[in-house]
């Protein structure tokens, strides 16, 4: 499945372009198994890069900022153009030369405008990117307060326009390249997992865990999908 077509060639992958993938599938892989990508955009000429949560809902990248300024609303009201970055590194690759080694890697950048989601859209995009980053908590808390919400700006950003670049799979060798085969190579996988929940100063001791958290910490990976909340929103 195609990304799409119309991605300039300027921007296409120039080196190792076979690492490029135009696989929808799995750019939706990386997206819904990542919680932090980075958004970068140039403010008076000078270029800021800020870490943001998101959540992917259908075919957009949806995350949130503050009504009371920050530079992703002024890039929305000015139409100008940002780019997105979500990178997943899988593990190590050891070869035989420190030149050879390499990481096991997904990696994308979407390149496009903000859109700042309409009224009517926004209370459904909000939840689905609140349930993305903590299933379940919704219905554990208190619903949000009027003021809350009116200092809330939900944002998207299409996908439209997007590179993806991987790497899988061991170093590069072969039977006959010269190099003294005894000494080690392969791949150490990077592994994550949530630790065990914290409770803050406030809980009362003996406090309930509650479920949200005990799915989330008992889950074999921190990713998950968002494909029945993005069918509802997209």
């Amino acid at each position: 499945m195609t990304i799409t077509t119309s991605i300039p060639s300027a921007r296409r992958v120039r080196r190792l372009p076979d690492r490029e993938t135009s696989d929808r599938l799995a750019l939706h892989d990386l997206l819904d198994a990542e919680l932090v990508g980075h958004l970068a955009v140039a403010v008076d000429g000078v270029p800021v890069v800020v870490p943001m949560g998101y959540a992917r809902v259908g075919g957009h990248v949806v995350m949130h900022g503050s009504t009371g300024g920050g530079f992703a609303l002024r890039a929305a009201s000015a139409r100008t153009p940002v780019v997105f970055a979500v990178t997943a590194l899988d593990g190590l690759v050891y070869a035989r030369s420190l030149f050879d080694s390499s990481m096991n890697y997904r990696s994308a950048t979407v390149q496009g405008v903000l859109e700042i989601v309409p009224d009517d859209e926004a209370d459904a995009a909000l939840l689905a990117l609140s349930e993305r980053l903590m299933p379940g908590r919704t219905a554990e808390v208190r619903a949000m307060r009027r003021k809350e919400v009116a200092a809330t700006r939900v944002l998207r950003l299409p996908l439209d326009d997007v590179v993806m670049k991987q790497r899988a799979g061991g170093p590069s060798e072969e039977e006959g390249d010269g190099e003294d085969h005894s000494t080690w190579a392969g791949v150490v996988p990077l592994e994550r997992r949530w630790g065990a929940p914290v409770p803050s100063g406030l809980t009362p001791a003996g406090a309930p865990v509650p479920e949200s958290v005990i799915a989330l910490t008992t889950r074999a990976s921190p990713s998950a999908t968002l494909d029945e909340a993005s069918a509802r929103t997209a």
